[in-house]
């Protein structure tokens, strides 16, 4: 009897020691029922690694070349991130329904994996300053090209990404539209493709992209609802890293930074004719054509 008492003990330190262990070098922060776990920068620089969480499958923003490196507009944001940070940059492979849970969950420091700012976000993350515009959009093929969303009949279905501003647009603003719902960007593509439903509603950068890359498809509807932005976010309350990412996007602006990675980044998508519209120096726009 002893011996089983003095087995449980022993296990029970072990599990306590191991529990330690891992939440070692994060910062738990509980509100209600809710758990929201977090690095401060010291904790970060420390380390010598952040861990930042971007799309591997939404090209030109974030994805997997072939020769298995990240590339892309909030990619090339990133790898600065980690310079001037003095720290290497791990990149955690997001989708658009599980950047809210990976913050949440301490699995990301950041998200950059053109995130939109919305109300309701910004109840579960903090969102830094801004780093790019961008609306909603509908591509559709050639052989029926959407122009408005009336037209559209009760069979009709149209394609969004599940989490995406896009699909929350559609539920709030028109519940009638039938939606198919994906988790990735290459499944929602693969259905348009495969003629699934009759248009994919997503960020209009994404759709004027596609239907640049890919002969057949037009986008009909460019910009839908209202004119919103792109912006990092970091776990709710980590106020040093918000406070870092702040000042670092506004240092970046004295090298017109946002307008070098569009151009290295975005600019053979969409030619320089967007780039005033789409980039923002400092949190706000510099200009405008």
């Amino acid at each position: 009897m002893k011996k089983r008492v003095k087995t449980v003990f022993l296990l029970l330190l072990v599990s306590s020691l191991v529990f330690l262990f891992v939440s070692c070098g994060k910062k738990q922060v509980r509100n209600n029922a809710s758990s929201t776990v977090y690095r401060t920068v010291e904790e970060i620089k420390k380390s010598g690694v952040i861990n930042i969480g971007v799309f591997s499958d939404k090209n030109p923003f974030g994805y997997v070349d072939e020769y298995g490196e990240y590339q892309g507009y909030d990619v090339y944001f990133a790898r600065r991130i980690g310079r001037d940070l003095g720290v290497d940059v791990s990149f955690v492979s997001t989708e658009a329904a599980n950047r809210v849970e990976y913050l949440e969950t301490g699995k990301v420091d950041i998200v950059l994996a053109n995130f939109t700012v919305t109300r309701e976000r910004a109840e579960k993350v903090d969102f830094a300053l801004p780093y790019m515009n961008v609306a909603l959009g509908v591509v559709s093929p050639n052989r029926r090209v959407i122009t408005d969303l009336s037209v559209l009949g009760p069979k009709d279905e149209v394609i969004v990404i599940s989490g995406t501003t896009a699909e929350d647009y559609l539920t709030r603003n028109h519940p009638e539209i039938k939606l198919q719902k994906y988790d990735t960007y290459a499944n929602a593509k693969n259905a348009l493709e495969n003629g699934n439903a009759v248009a994919w509603a997503n960020d209009n950068t994404e759709v004027i992209a596609y239907a640049l890359q890919n002969p057949g498809y037009t986008v009909g509807i460019p910009s839908l609802g209202s004119q919103d932005t792109i912006a990092p976010a970091v776990s709710k309350g980590n106020e040093t890293l918000l406070t870092w990412i702040n000042d670092e996007i506004r240092s970046l602006a004295s090298e017109n930074f946002f307008h070098k990675d569009y151009e290295e980044t975005l600019v053979e998508t969409y030619g320089l004719d967007f780039e005033e519209s789409l980039v923002l120096e400092g949190g706000e726009k510099t200009s405008q054509k």
